[in-house]
């Protein structure tokens, strides 16, 4: 259960929200292109319960109910992702014009993520994130989006997550494509970065108000102070955290990487660095890394080969989600402080753009309790100097969880998948309150 004493209160002008993406909610699968995920669960055995997203929540027949539930939980933003492939579509831009519309109307503010792992399937096949042309026609695509809808939306974010795109769909092939490519993965990272920044310029040109990129981070922590497992902690922190910031923040890779990138990556820096408004940092856990093991290891649902230079270790004696995941809310406070020391004045305000949970029931006091304990963590790293303007749960809606299927519940709101009946769960209520104190104490 969550503690007793109040939650503390956040800076005026807090943006406070629920994050979604498009392939994990909006189904009508029929009135968009196909993308790499509708060909990876078409394949047996990639996803845990044999599902596809199809229908996922029918957020796209259903999203005047959706921006009901929004404004009933009183967020002052909504963050959710366009979709590449029903944007191929003439008429694709539609329903984004309309949800648009329903959330101004609303009186949230519309939080675009431009790509979340989406990517059209027949790109792919052209080479995908594997090639240079892909950043082209990502910021074309943009360009295509700001110009419908940049006169309601102030606030975008071009990428989610391209390190777990890189690590989970093409160097280890647990999510879409599917590739198994190891290192050989590294010029889909730069790519996506190249893609970022010439979106940043594509936006610029629109007009857009503020841009930012999202990451995942997590601190990482070495298995023991023995050499073999520092280094090795070392270098799985340089591979999901630094490669990921450092290009954007200090236009540069760490050191030993650049040379591994594609020709001409290091001409492509001053694109990728191009200033940001705000840097989003979705945040779930720590990681421990120690020395390689011998063995391949399943962690948290995604198999980790032996021939990898570190392994992945199980932190102990935490809390556990229902997906595994180790509650360590203390991490966040950890991270931000952390990226602080490290980036100084090159890190622009921190927006927490996913941080959430997985668990069974309509009356999830677990969730109630991470959330609360996580929202105290971040006020630490507020106390402590970090310039934090936004907070987002992940997720308003049980949704379709990747390669997990529909087995894991992140929702605020509960979604029967047979009848696709929304019911908002404990935890719906519990941040409803918090955010009417936080609006009470302003």
């Amino acid at each position: 259960m969550a503690t007793a004493h109040p939650l503390p209160r956040f800076p005026d002008g807090f943006l406070w929200g629920v994050s979604t993406s498009a392939h994990q909610i909006e189904g009508a699968a029929e009135l968009r292109e196909r993308s790499v995920w509708d060909a990876f669960t078409e394949q047996p055995g990639r996803v845990k319960d044999g599902s596809t997203a199809a229908v996922a929540c029918d957020h796209y027949h259903r999203y005047r109910e959706d921006v009901a539930l929004l404004a009933g939980l009183g967020v002052n933003a909504y963050r959710f992702s366009v979709s590449w492939p029903r944007v191929l579509r003439e008429d694709g831009l539609d329903f984004y014009d309309r949800l648009v519309d329903e959330l101004c109307g609303a009186g949230i503010r519309p939080v675009p993520t431009l790509f979340h792992w989406d990517l059209p399937l027949a790109l792919h096949e052209a080479g995908g994130w594997r090639e240079r042309d892909t950043a082209e026609r990502f910021a074309a695509y943009v360009a295509r989006v700001a110009a419908r809808l940049g006169d309601r939306v102030r606030q975008w974010i071009t990428l989610n997550e391209p390190a777990e795109h890189t690590l989970l769909g093409h160097a280890l092939g647990t999510h879409a494509p599917g590739e198994r490519l190891m290192f050989d993965a590294l010029p889909v990272a730069h790519h996506q970065l190249l893609a970022h920044g010439l979106a940043v310029r594509a936006l610029r040109a629109a007009g857009a108000a503020e841009v930012g990129l999202t990451n995942s981070h997590g601190p990482t922590w070495p298995a023991s102070p023995e050499p073999a497992d520092t280094e090795a902690a070392d270098f799985y922190d340089v591979l999901l955290n630094r490669m990921f910031a450092e290009p954007v923040l200090l236009g540069a890779y760490p050191e030993g990487i650049g040379e591994l990138m594609p020709d001409g990556a290091a001409d492509d820096l001053k694109i990728i660095a191009e200033p940001l408004d705000f840097y989003g940092v979705n945040y779930y856990a720590p990681t421990k890394v120690g020395a390689p093991q011998g063995a391949e290891i399943d962690f948290g649902g995604v198999r980790m080969p032996a021939e990898l230079p570190f392994s992945v270790r199980e932190i102990e004696d935490r809390p556990r989600t229902d997906f595994g995941w180790p509650v360590v809310p203390e991490g966040l406070t950890e991270l931000l402080t952390g990226f602080r020391d490290r980036y100084g004045d090159r890190l622009p305000p921190v927006v927490v753009t996913e941080n959430g949970c997985s668990y069974e029931g309509l009356d999830d006091q677990d969730r109630i309790a991470y959330l609360d304990g996580h929202l105290r963590a971040l006020h630490e790293a507020v106390r402590a100097g970090v310039d934090v303007r936004g907070y987002f749960v992940w997720s308003l809606l049980d949704n379709f969880e990747w390669a997990e299927g529909y087995a894991r519940r992140f929702g605020l709101v509960h979604v029967d998948y047979a009848t696709l009946e929304r019911t908002p769960k404990a935890s719906y209520a519990w941040y409803r309150g918090f955010l009417f104190a936080q609006r009470r104490a302003g």
